[in-house]
């Protein structure tokens, strides 16, 4: 997630973003409350992204506060204004990534009803409220009903750590595709079938981070994730 209005402002923010030719496709997600702002971040970024994803489920309080993520899922007109305002500055595919309404399942349908008759191009609908902790169960039949209410592939999102997880939310939901955050964190390979990270995976990340010059808070957090399952408790607290 990046910050749309941090983005178009700052050369050195925009440093941050780097890609190559084999690194396709790539979809950038930003936070944004304000259009104009989105839209010129879109702007500067689409001659090296193939898609642009508001993110309208970040549950942090902070950013709550800042009227971005989850702010935007309680406020559909609010998105409706900066999806109208990314399509008509860009020329690549466009999503949001939204979160069940706290109280009212209703808003959800109108926030993703609104987003397809403005051209959005998938939609993805993660199945907790902002006010669940991750270890909640998901709301499937929330997932389900987002993505019966419109035309456009939906992504489900929300308790996707293993392929018998994913297999689960399409069986129950009938979305077009899934996400997984934690998940991939912990586990890179999890699409690839394997239950946890194989150990060439770790090793090419280190050689990639290192070659990459990848800051050391980022380098250790990932290497963290990626073996925590692995290691014992004494081993964790050292490596931490």
């Amino acid at each position: 997630m990046i910050l749309a209005d941090v983005f178009k402002s700052s050369e050195f923010a925009r440093l941050d973003y780097t890609t190559n030719d084999r690194d396709c496709p790539v979809v950038v997600q930003f936070a944004a409350h304000d259009p104009v702002d989105l839209a010129h971040a879109a702007q500067l970024v689409a001659p090296y992204a193939d898609g642009i994803d508001l993110n309208c489920g970040c549950p942090q309080k902070w950013a709550y506060k800042e009227c971005i993520g989850a702010y935007l899922s309680e406020r559909p007109e609010m998105v409706q204004e900066m999806v109208r305002s990314v399509k008509g500055a860009v020329d690549i595919p466009c999503s949001i990534k939204i979160r069940k309404h706290p109280t009212d399942m209703r808003q959800t349908i109108e926030l993703v009803r609104r987003a397809e008759k403005l051209g959005i191009d998938w939609i993805t609908v993660h199945g907790r409220t902002r006010h669940q902790k991750s270890t909640e169960p998901v709301d499937y039949e929330a997932i389900k009903l987002a993505k019966e209410s419109v035309s456009i592939p939906v992504l489900a999102n929300g308790g996707i750590f293993t392929l018998a997880d994913a297999d689960e939310m399409y069986n129950r939901t009938g979305v077009a595709g899934v996400m997984s955050a934690r998940g991939l964190l912990q586990n890179p390979a999890l699409f690839a079938g394997y239950a946890e990270t194989p150990l060439d995976c770790v090793e090419k990340y280190i050689n990639l981070a290192l070659a990459y010059g990848t800051p050391t808070f980022i380098f250790h957090h990932h290497l963290m994730y990626m073996m925590e399952s692995m290691m014992s408790g004494v081993e964790r607290k050292t490596f931490n």
